[in-house]
């Protein structure tokens, strides 16, 4: 009998998948020390990033169905 692998939920509340297909993280950085931060580089870092290749493998698997 195969067992079904499980969404890992953490994991579908940090990703979101676009139209093309491509999975999205949020940027480290936003949660403290904002006073010496630049202005420019808070407003990147509201802007999500692309995954890195190396760990779309993983994430998918931890996924499961969840973004489907």
């Amino acid at each position: 009998m195969k067992t079904k692998i499980k969404t890992r939920k953490t994991v579908v509340k940090r990703f979101t998948k676009t139209g093309t297909g491509k999975l999205m993280r949020g940027k480290t950085g936003l949660n403290h020390l904002m006073r010496k931060k630049d202005p420019n580089r808070k407003r990147n870092l509201l802007n999500d990033g692309e995954l890195y290749k190396g760990d779309l493998k993983r994430i998918t698997r931890m996924l499961g169905k969840g973004l489907d």
